[in-house]
């Protein structure tokens, strides 16, 4: 359905602290495990760990600190013009993220706000204005946003390393399990709440249908995302010089997302950040990245995928043999093999038959100029999550 009357329900505010909740795990084993890796005088993989989990924290510090900054010149945003946003000042909202805190300053004020617009009850018969409701969906989406960057700068770099160290090096412990799942449900848990977070908050598109549709998307991305990440692991066995094959792909990636011309950000700096990061994301799943007609850029990514998939296990055991005698090739193989196929095929019946198309009438009927208009009357938070959509 259109988004007409959407709101911020309770469901959703509870939603919004398991996401923290799973966050806070994926980042605590990661830590942990490398400090670990660290007392046992695995340095390298105590180093790698750790690499990760920097790398995705400093880049949504950048992105979440920009945002503020970028809402806080917004006159819709910050109508007293006061240089303040959300009680803070430019040099405390500097010091937060600094601190690596922005993520959970955000967090902080999405459940404080939206504590008050869903379990408050009103003096009056007024109820809480649409308008509230559409802004603490824009803060949701910003942290869905922020919260897929780290999904795959750390988790899901995360589980081809550790996946790479149990099977290729034999290093099994209790905690790297753990990680391994706490990685794996913060990558099915980002993808979703993403994807329905970022249609439920923009009016003229139509909400991403719970059920079927919801659980046949996750299938599809957690399937092929999983047997891709299997896949590779299978080539850093083989040779972890296969890194610089990998290195090849999110160069290509990048320069796609350049070539393009993507228009996420407010700035060139950023935007070019912002590419980067997009090419990680296209080593491991496709992202329409520019908003427009994707089947043929699709199909072509995902005929690559498939090759790749199938080579990993292949060039695995025509190389090296003796891995036939190993107890985890044939269960990962046959699991890259299924993964795939059952990935793809959950991939077409989603965009055959349970894809929500269309936008709503009132979108339809206007030009181009008054989409112009209403664009630059939309917070700053709005037209990120349009020009998001992209992605």
């Amino acid at each position: 359905m259109l988004q007409t009357d959407s709101e911020f329900t309770k469901t959703r505010w509870i939603c919004t602290i398991i996401g923290l909740g799973f966050y806070l795990v994926d980042i605590v084993t990661d830590v942990g495990l490398a400090v670990k890796y660290f007392l046992v005088g695995d340095l390298v993989w105590a180093g790698l760990t750790l690499v990760s989990v920097a790398v995705s924290s400093a880049a949504t510090q950048v992105f979440s600190y920009t945002w503020y900054r970028d809402d806080m010149r917004k006159p819709l945003v910050n109508p007293g013009g006061d240089g303040l946003i959300s009680c803070m000042n430019r040099g405390g909202l500097i010091g937060l993220h600094v601190m690596q805190t922005g993520i959970f300053t955000r967090y902080y004020h999405l459940l404080k706000v939206g504590y008050r617009a869903v379990f408050s009850k009103p003096l009056g018969p007024v109820e809480c204005p649409r308008d509230v409701h559409l802004a603490l969906f824009g803060r949701a989406t910003d942290l869905s946003m922020l919260k897929l960057f780290e999904t795959f700068l750390e988790s899901v770099p995360q589980l081809v390393l550790q996946l790479y160290i149990m099977l290729g090096h034999g290093h099994r412990s209790i905690l790297q399990c753990i990680c391994m799942v706490g990685s794996f449900i913060n990558i099915a848990w980002a993808i979703v709440d993403y994807r329905r977070c970022l249609r439920r908050s923009l009016p003229q598109v139509r909400e991403m249908p719970s059920g079927l549709p919801t659980f046949v998307y996750l299938l599809y991305k957690l399937l092929t995302i999983t047997s891709h990440i299997l896949s590779l692991s299978l080539f850093l066995i083989l040779s972890p010089y296969s890194t610089l094959g990998m290195a090849v792909v999110w160069l290509a990636g990048t320069v796609w997302a350049h070539w393009v011309r993507t228009d996420f950000c407010t700035s060139k700096g950023l935007e070019r950040l912002y590419r980067i990061i997009v090419g990680v994301v296209l080593i491991f799943t496709f992202f329409n990245v520019k908003g427009q007609d994707a089947s043929w850029p699709m199909a072509v990514y995902y005929v690559l995928f498939a090759l790749v998939n199938l080579s990993g296990p292949l060039l695995l055991v025509l190389v090296r043999p003796e891995v036939n005698a190993t107890e985890y090739f044939w269960p990962v193989t046959l699991l890259i093999f299924g993964g795939t196929v059952l990935g793809l095929a959950c991939l077409v019946l989603y965009y055959t038959v349970c894809h929500p198309r269309g936008r709503s009438l009132q979108a339809d009927e206007v030009d181009g100029h008054m989409g112009q208009e209403r664009e630059t009357e939309m917070p700053d938070n709005m037209v990120r999550i349009r020009n998001f959509l992209q992605l």
